[in-house]
C-alpha cells in the first residue's frame, strides 16, 4: 500500500542482518578509559563511538545486574541502528565535560521508542535515575518535547557514566545527541518549525481538495482528504507530536498507535485507490486481490492489539506485498489508456524513491542529516501535491470526454434523423401489414388472457385446498387426543366389567349354598375384600367419566368444525362472529399449543348478515399469518401473544386480530393485499392469502386496515356492516369484484 507509516517501517525487512551484526558480541570488549569528550558547547555532539551495548532478553534485569554484564562495542559509524528487536537494549558510555556549561541535555531523537531508562553515575558516586516512554503520561516529562530529552548535570573537567536502556516494538534507530540546553532547545525548535510547515502544507492540501470536492461533488475527493489526513497523522505519530498533543494521558493509545494509525492509513489509501482508479470497473479481477489485502490488514490489527511487535510485522509484510501488487494493478490500468493512472504512477514512484533513500539512510549508506531526516515528509508532500494535480486533471479529462460524447451524440442524432426520414417513406406501406399482425396478436392475447384467468382461478382454489389441508391436520390432531383417551379406557373398562360379571357368578353360588346366613355374609365379605370391590367400582366410574369427557370433547370439535365450515356459505346468513372466531381457534389449537398465549376480548355484538364460511376463512388466514410471524420471531419458543377483540359501533362490527410477531416493513404495507405478493421464501406461500381476505371483506361491503411496526407485530382491523344490501345487488358486486381480482 502507498502508506507512509508502512514505508517508514519498511526498513525492518531490509536490515535485520545489519542489526544482528550490531548487537552480536564480536570481541569489542568495553574499555573504561574510552570516554566521550564534550568540548564544544555551541553545537551538539552525535554519540556513536565509544558506546557499548548489551541486550537484556528478559527486560527485567535491575541496573546492578546490568552493570555486571559484558558490554560489546558498537562497531559502526553514523547513527546507531539496532534493527527490530523485542529485547531491552542497554547503551553504556562515559561523558567527560570539557566546557564551562554544566547543565547538559541528552537527546534521543526517536519518538517511536516505547521506553527509555537513564541511569547517570557521577565519579563521586551520585546516581540520577529518569524514565521516559509511551507507558507514562506525557506530563511527567521534564522537558516538554516530542523526543526524549534527559537533563544531565556533569561538572566541568569531570565525567559521568551513563546507562541508557531502550525498548521498542519498532525499528530501533537511535540518533543520540548531547549538548547544552540552548543548543538542544534550538534543535527542537527547528524540528517544531519544520514539522509545523509540513502540517500546514497538509492542512492546506486538505482544505483545497475539500473546496474542489464540494464544488464538483466528486466522492473521490472525500477519500483523498481522509488519505491526506492519515498520512499527516502517521508522520505526526512518528515524530512524537501525536502523543504530545492528541493522547498525552493515554499510554495504551501511545503504545498501540504504531498499529492503529498505519492500519487506518492503509485502509484510507486502499479506499482512495479504488475510487480514484475505479479498480472494480477497470480491473475487476485484480480488484478482488485488493480486497484480500484489506482482510489481511484487519488480521494485522487484531494481532497488533494483543502483540504490537507481531502485529507490526504482519502489517509491514502486507504493506510490502501490497505495494508490489498495487503497482502492478496501476500499471495494468495505465496500459488501458486511463490517464489518471499515469499521474498516480509518477506520484507513487517519486514517493517510493524517497522511501528508498530513507532505507539507504537507515543502512548508513547515505548520511543522516537535516534533509534525510525529513525525507519521508518531503516525499509525502510531493506525492500529495501530484495526486491533487491528478484529481484536477481528471476533471479536465471528464470535461473533454463529456464534450466528445456530446459531439458523438449530436452526430448520432443527425444520423437518426436521416434514418427516420427514410423509414417514414416505408412506414405507410407497412401500416396495413402491421394492422393485420396486430389483429392476430389481439386474438392471441385474448386467448392468453382467458388462460391466465383460468390459471389464477386454479391458484385461488389451490390456496383454499392448502387451508383445507391445514384445517384437516388441525382437526385430526384435536380429535386424536380424546379418541385416544376413549380407546385407551375401553380395555381396562372391559377387564373391570368381566371381573364384575365373575363376581356376580360367585355371589350367586354363595347365595344358593345350604349354609347359615351368617356364613354366607362372612364369605361374601371375604370375597369383596379379595376383589377389592370398592376400588373396582371407583375405577369403573372414572373410566366411564373419561370416556364421557372424550366423547364430549369430540362432539365439541365436530360442532366447531361444523360452525367453521358452514356448507351453506352460498347464502347470506345471520351469524355470531364471536362463535366463528372461537371455532377457528379450536381448529388452530394444535398449531398454537402452549407457546402462544391467545387473549380473547369478545363484546356482546349483534348477529351479522354474512357468508359465515367465507368469514371463517378470513379469520383462519389472519390467525395463520399471525402464527407464522410469531414463530419467525420467537423460533418456536414461548413469548408469542395473539389478542382478539370484537366490539360494535355505528352499525358496524369491528374485529381486531393483533400479534407480537416480526411485523411488516413500512414500505411493504401497501403491497400486502396484492395478489401473489408474499414475504415468505419461494415455495412457502402463494401470496393469495391476504388477497382473498381483502376480496372477501370487500364482498361484505366492509374494510380491512393494518397497523404495524417492524419488529413489534401487526394488528388487522376488520369492519363489517351488520346488514348487507339486497341479494341481487350483492351478487352482482360479488361477480364484479371476482372479475377484478382475476384481472389483477
Amino acid at each position: 500500500m502507498k502508506n507512509v507509516s508502512i514505508f517508514s517501517k519498511f526498513r525492518t525487512f531490509l536490515i535485520p542482518l545489519v542489526a544482528l551484526l550490531c548487537l552480536c558480541k564480536i570481541g569489542h570488549t568495553f574499555q573504561r578509559d574510552r570516554v566521550v569528550r564534550f568540548n564544544n558547547a555551541s553545537s551538539e555532539l552525535l554519540l556513536n563511538r565509544h558506546i557499548s551495548i548489551f541486550k537484556d532478553a528478559s527486560k527485567k534485569l535491575p541496573i546492578n545486574s546490568v552493570k555486571q554484564q559484558n558490554f560489546a562495542g558498537y562497531p559502526k559509524d553514523g547513527i546507531i541502528n539496532l534493527g527490530a528487536t523485542k529485547d531491552r537494549v542497554w547503551l553504556k558510555f562515559t561523558v567527560q565535560n570539557d566546557t564551562d556549561d554544566e547543565d547538559l541535555y541528552l537527546l534521543l531523537q526517536q519518538a517511536t521508542i516505547d521506553e527509555a531508562i537513564l541511569f547517570l553515575e557521577h565519579s563521586n558516586g551520585d546516581v540520577l535515575i529518569d524514565t521516559l516512554g509511551k507507558y507514562k503520561p506525557f506530563e511527567e516529562r521534564a522537558v516538554y518535547a516530542p523526543d526524549y530529552i534527559f537533563p544531565i548535570n556533569v561538572k566541568k573537567a569531570s565525567n559521568a557514566t551513563i546507562y541508557l536502556g531502550v525498548s521498542s516494538n519498532d525499528q530501533m534507530q537511535l540518533p543520540l545527541y548531547i549538548g547544552s540546553k540552548e543548543v538542544i532547545s534550538t534543535k527542537m525548535s527547528t524540528k517544531n518549525l519544520l514539522f509545523g510547515l509540513y502540517a500546514g502544507a497538509v492542512l492546506i492540501m486538505m482544505l483545497y481538495n475539500l473546496f474542489i470536492g464540494l464544488s464538483t461533488r466528486n466522492g473521490s475527493y472525500i477519500y483523498y482528504i481522509v488519505y491526506i489526513f492519515t498520512v499527516g497523522l502517521t508522520q505526526a505519530m512518528f515524530q512524537g507530536y501525536a502523543y504530545m498533543y492528541l493522547w498525552p494521558n493515554s499510554p495504551w493509545m501511545a503504545s498501540r498507535s504504531s498499529i492503529i494509525i498505519p492500519f487506518l492509513s492503509g485502509l484510507a489509501t486502499i479506499a482512495f485507490i479504488k475510487t480514484f482508479l475505479h479498480t472494480k470497473t477497470n480491473t475487476p479481477k485484480l480488484d478482488k486481490g485488493i480486497n484480500v489485502i484489506v482482510i489481511c490488514y484487519f488480521v494485522g490489527l487484531f494481532i497488533g492489539l494483543f502483540d504490537v511487535f507481531q502485529g507490526a510485522i504482519v502489517l509491514q509484510t502486507m504493506a510490502s506485498l501490497g505495494i508490489i501488487y498495487v503497482m502492478y494493478v496501476v500499471n495494468q490500468i495505465r496500459k488501458k489508456g486511463y490517464r489518471p493512472a499515469v499521474f498516480f504512477l509518477i506520484a507513487f514512484t517519486l514517493f517510493f524513491s524517497c522511501v528508498i533513500a530513507f532505507v539507504l539512510r537507515n543502512f548508513n549508506l547515505i548520511p543522516y542529516n537535516g534533509f534525510t531526516a525529513y525525507i519521508l515528509e518531503i516525499g509525502s508532500i510531493v506525492e500529495i501535491s501530484l495526486l491533487s494535480f491528478a484529481l484536477a486533471d481528471r476533471i479536465n479529462f471528464y470535461r473533454k470526454e463529456k464534450e466528445a460524447s456530446q459531439a458523438q451524440a449530436l452526430r448520432i442524432s443527425q444520423e437518426n434523423a436521416r434514418i427516420i426520414r427514410e423509414q417514414n417513406l416505408l412506414l405507410e406501406t407497412e401500416v396495413d401489414k402491421r394492422t393485420k399482425d396486430l389483429k392476430r396478436t389481439n386474438e392471441s392475447l385474448n386467448e392468453a388472457m382467458y388462460n391466465l384467468k383460468q390459471a389464477q382461478a386454479h391458484l385461488v382454489e389451490s390456496e383454499k385446498l392448502a387451508s383445507l389441508g391445514m384445517l384437516t391436520a388441525g382437526i385430526a390432531h384435536e380429535i386424536n387426543n380424546p379418541i385416544n383417551f376413549v380407546t385407551g379406557s375401553i380395555k381396562p373398562l372391559s377387564r373391570d366389567v368381566d371381573q364384575l360379571i365373575e363376581a356376580l357368578k360367585v355371589v350367586e353360588e354363595i347365595a344358593f349354598k345350604d349354609i347359615p346366613e351368617e356364613s354366607k355374609i362372612a364369605e361374601l365379605e371375604s370375597y369383596k375384600e379379595d376383589i377389592d370391590l370398592a376400588f373396582l367400582k371407583e375405577e369403573i366410574q372414572l373410566l366411564l367419566k373419561g370416556i364421557q369427557e372424550g366423547a364430549f370433547r369430540t362432539a365439541e370439535i365436530v360442532k366447531s368444525l361444523r360452525v367453521f365450515s358452514r356448507v351453506d356459505e352460498d347464502d347470506l346468513k345471520l351469524a355470531d362472529i364471536n362463535l366463528g372466531l372461537e371455532s377457528t381457534l379450536v381448529i388452530l389449537n394444535s398449531m398454537f399449543k402452549d407457546r402462544i398465549n391467545v387473549k380473547r376480548h369478545y363484546d356482546e355484538i349483534p348477529y351479522v348478515e354474512c357468508f359465515p364460511g367465507k368469514l371463517n376463512q378470513v379469520f383462519l388466514n389472519l390467525l395463520t399469518n399471525a402464527f407464522h410471524a410469531i414463530d419467525e420471531k420467537f423460533k418456536g419458543k414461548q413469548g408469542g401473544k395473539i389478542t382478539i377483540k370484537t366490539y360494535y359501533k355505528d352499525d358496524l362490527v369491528y374485529i381486531s386480530i393483533k400479534d407480537n410477531g416480526v411485523g411488516i416493513k413500512e414500505e411493504l404495507k401497501d403491497k400486502i393485499f396484492d395478489p401473489f405478493f408474499t414475504t415468505k421464501d419461494v415455495g412457502e406461500g402463494t401470496g393469495l392469502g391476504l388477497a382473498i381476505v381483502s376480496q372477501t371483506v370487500a364482498k361484505h361491503h366492509g374494510s380491512i386496515s393494518l397497523v404495524t411496526e417492524e419488529g413489534k407485530g401487526c394488528e388487522f382491523i376488520i369492519k363489517i356492516p351488520t346488514v348487507q344490501p339486497n341479494d341481487n345487488q350483492l351478487n352482482n358486486e360479488n361477480v364484479q369484484s371476482g372479475e377484478e381480482f382475476l384481472s389483477k
